[in-house]
């Protein structure tokens, strides 16, 4: 869609601050059972102009409601009594949730027109298999993938109404602080259920360094003084925690993991569905995040081929959502950037080619590493490259599959394979924490799953007729590709899995007669 391509040639930042701005003049109202629309939008607009509005079910319908002006929510919240306390006591907290029920119920037989409900989460895999199979090209079937799983205009707004509902607590007691999602929810690889990354920040954009500059006085704050970084972001952390705990509305299992390398706080938040991770401010979280945006607007095929990988991996047991010696999404996330540098020519830019092109205003230093890139999408150079994602899917199987990673390792910043400076079984750099290995917690028999499997995919893609396999109504292409591969398989899998150490083979033959179960569960489940 055009709007689609409008908001996709936006800076990062652009996008951010226009989606923030959006989320203060939303609320979210929990509607009766028997709703009329158009009595609800009429009502709401004696408040002021209603911008967009959309339904979703959520224990029950829910409405997401963008006002055209900040001062329509005080209009509503003027309006708007507090529960009446009989068997439970509330604590007043004011915030812009609320529930709408009927003062006059209408009796049953009124008609209905149904409303348009906006879904929240994605399809499972096997009704995901189903679709692929009636598309006419492997290219065709990643598009429809991407489709299913990708966030929503709707999801993406409620995932930033969750941020500044959050921020309205932090705002208590520090009002010039921001709480902007970062990760998968703004870096246009989210998938639909994902959990909602959330970081405070506290830096005032740079209003003050000019006014402090006049008159004859140095002026600051008295502040309380703390030993370290760490001990402050674990005190503000802990309140806010609190906070959510005990005044939150809807919000539930409010779990403090102080002690992380990253303190951060994770709740539920009930009345938007999402899981939040807490944080405070990570500036080269922050930079990821931009880097994985500007990839994904670049080329269409950068997404379609990452959110393919990624369910491939998911329902081959190959990554979890609980946290062990599994490649991560984001690991893979890398790994097709990397092969995508590597094509001939180029589909993506290397980070090294992207600093090039950094003006003064994108020069980033941040705990003395350089992470500074271009953020103008239009000063990047389309690339030339013309194959289809058919091509590319067999060929990333390919590549990985025979990749040498007993010797070599993935930088992104230079598009090339360079020798490992540590012996990890994987070892992709951090794009800007250039001494750190991003793939550290992937151990031996994990990596040579993810060879195995990427060889038999790129042997069953390759043994494929051309012609798509309708006639027996076996699935072909990407489906085939998203069917466990079964115990049937093992001895040809041996095959496959010649010179991998012998020692994990055993191991690995036993994780996938496991894996074949509980991968289908996972997959749906997820």
């Amino acid at each position: 869609t055009d709007a689609e391509v409008s908001t996709r040639k936006k800076t990062f930042a652009e996008v951010q601050t226009e989606r923030l701005d959006q989320a203060e003049r939303t609320v979210l109202i929990k509607c009766p059972s028997k709703l009329n629309e158009k009595k609800l939008l009429q009502y709401l607009a004696s408040h002021g102009n209603v911008k967009s509005n959309f339904f979703f079910e959520n224990r029950g319908i829910s409405a997401l409601i963008e006002f055209s002006e900040k001062s329509s929510i005080a209009s509503l919240q003027d309006a708007v009594g507090i529960p009446s306390a009989s068997e439970h006591h509330v604590v007043p907290f004011k915030s812009r949730l609320f529930t709408f029920t009927l003062k006059n119920p209408v009796s049953q037989h009124v008609e209905e027109t149904p409303l348009h409900l906006s879904p929240q989460s994605h399809i499972p895999v096997k009704d995901l298999i189903e679709k692929l199979c009636l598309a006419d090209s492997i290219s065709s079937q990643m598009y429809i993938l991407l489709n299913e799983y990708q966030l929503t205009e709707e999801n993406i707004r409620l995932r930033f109404l969750a941020c500044s509902l959050v921020q309205d607590f932090a705002r208590a007691y520090f009002p010039d602080s921001t709480v902007k999602p970062f990760g998968s929810s703004v870096n246009t690889f989210g998938k639909l259920g994902s959990d909602v990354d959330m970081f405070l920040d506290f830096r005032d954009t740079g209003k003050h360094a000019t006014k402090m500059k006049k008159g004859p006085f140095e002026m600051e704050y008295q502040m309380k003084r703390l030993p370290s970084e760490r001990l402050a972001t674990q005190r503000i952390l802990s309140v806010i925690g609190d906070c959510l705990d005990n005044f939150g509305p809807g919000c539930g299992n409010v779990q403090k993991i102080l002690n992380a390398r990253c303190p951060l706080v994770k709740f539920s938040h009930q009345p938007t569905g999402f899981q939040c991770d807490l944080s405070v401010s990570n500036s080269i979280a922050i930079r990821s995040s931009e880097l994985l945006y500007i990839y994904g607007c670049l080329d269409s095929r950068v997404r379609a081929l990452v959110f393919t990988i990624r369910c491939w991996a998911r329902v081959h047991g190959l990554t979890n959502s609980a946290p062990g010696t599994w490649i991560t999404n984001f690991s893979l996330t890398m790994m097709v950037m990397f092969f995508l540098q590597r094509r001939s020519p180029p589909i993506i830019p290397t980070l090294d080619q992207l600093k090039e092109l950094a003006g003064e205003r994108d020069k980033h230093i941040i705990g003395g590493y350089d992470c500074s890139f271009v953020s103008d999408l239009r000063k990047i150079k389309p690339t030339k490259n013309t194959e289809t994602l058919d091509v590319l899917l067999g060929e990333f199987f390919e590549y990985f599959g025979n990749f040498d990673f007993r010797k070599n390792s993935i930088n992104l910043r230079k598009g090339k394979e360079v020798n490992k400076p540590e012996s990890s079984p994987l070892y992709i750099w951090n794009p800007f924490e250039q001494d750190l290995n991003i793939s550290k917690n992937v151990n031996q028999p994990q990596l040579e799953k993810f060879i195995a499997m990427a060889r038999e995919s790129a042997w069953i893609l390759q043994k494929e007729d051309k012609t798509p396999q309708m006639i027996n109504k076996e699935p072909w292409g990407l489906a085939a590709l998203l069917i466990p591969f079964g115990k049937n398989n093992s001895s040809k899998m041996k095959n496959r899995m010649k010179g991998i150490g012998s020692e994990t083979i055993r191991s690995l033959l036993d994780s996938l007669k496991l894996n074949n179960a509980s991968s289908q569960q996972k997959a749906v489940g997820k």
